[in-house]
């Protein structure tokens, strides 16, 4: 993968993808590249405003682009299976896991969850399992791809505790929630290889890349020292949502993707550069720890991988 770059995306013609927070961000440049490359996509965004803009953007940035907008708010179960059920199409090849929010104030989500778990693992777990029937009938070279963070090193999943109701610490709550999106993937990944199934299960992360994640919640709260901290940091010190996206890329599209693979930039994202298989946290390769996750998961939002056995 040495050099890779998004115009080394292969011809993408005939095939479907699934982005989710296509609105902005790494989302947005991930679909606008898949398109770009002979995809359709469909851009899966909470605030349809946004979504058509976004849909716009990009049939102006890549001519002839296939690109429609489906509404789809992670933070509301019942949102998330309408998605599902109003799918569009005949097959699907790519799922890539993307939105997600960062470091908020204690919130719940519409079933009670605390945010960032319920949003960037609970909202994404239902959604590949209700549209796992379709990504198992594309066949080979299909992908489901999830948008962890670097920042997963800060904290694992405590099966105790999963919406953090004792001590709730934002970063601490972010970082278990990007912990939870490996330990998905790597149940994903094992329970794709017992079923001897074409489908890929992989991650990445963009490394520290300027997106709004990282002023949204201070925006919320209307911290504007905070907010303006992070856009220095943005400025300076970020790569770019072109640069951040290359891992997500290349996990759904690269030659030389397995099962549990995990990309990111080049030492960790301290610079922008080509992807590369990224270090991960230990715990996020546990069996024990995956498989309790995923018995949690199934519990909390009633979806089953029963096109996996179970």
């Amino acid at each position: 993968m040495k050099g890779w770059t998004a115009s080394d995306i292969p011809d993408q013609t005939g095939r479907t993808a699934v982005v989710t927070g296509a609105n902005s961000g790494l989302g947005y440049v991930t679909a606008r590249e898949l398109a770009r490359h002979g995809a359709h996509v469909v851009l899966a965004c909470r605030d349809a405003a946004r979504g058509k803009a976004a849909e716009e953007r990009i049939r102006a940035q890549a001519p002839g682009a296939a690109v429609r907008v489906a509404p789809l708010d992670l933070a509301d179960l019942a949102s998330v299976r309408d998605f599902a059920a109003g799918y569009e199409g005949d097959r699907l090849d790519l799922l890539i896991n993307n939105a997600g929010v960062m470091a908020l104030p204690y919130r719940r989500t519409a079933d009670g969850f605390e945010t960032q778990f319920g949003v960037n693992h609970l909202g994404h777990f239902a959604l590949t399992g209700l549209l796992l029937p379709r990504l198992l009938e594309a066949g080979p070279g299909a992908r489901v791809v999830t948008v962890s963070s670097f920042m997963h090193m800060l904290g694992t999943v405590d099966p105790g505790d999963l919406n953090m109701e004792r001590k709730y610490r934002r970063w601490v709550a972010y970082a278990r929630s990007k912990s939870a999106n490996l330990l998905f993937t790597h149940e994903l990944a094992h329970r794709l290889r017992a079923a001897d199934a074409h489908l890929v299960a992989a991650a990445a992360h963009p490394g520290y890349a300027s997106t709004n994640l990282q002023t949204a919640a201070a925006k919320m709260e209307g911290r504007r020292a905070t907010e303006r901290f992070m856009e220095i940091g943005n400025r300076f010190f970020a790569g770019t949502p072109e640069q951040g996206a290359q891992p997500t890329l290349y996990a759904a599209t690269g030659p030389d993707v397995h099962q549990d693979d995990f990309f990111g930039p080049p030492l960790q994202g301290l610079r922008p550069g080509s992807p590369v298989r990224s270090a991960r946290a230990r715990w996020t390769l546990s069996d024990k720890a995956a498989r309790g996750l995923w018995a949690a998961s199934e519990r909390l939002t009633g979806v089953r991988y029963d096109a996996l056995g179970g």
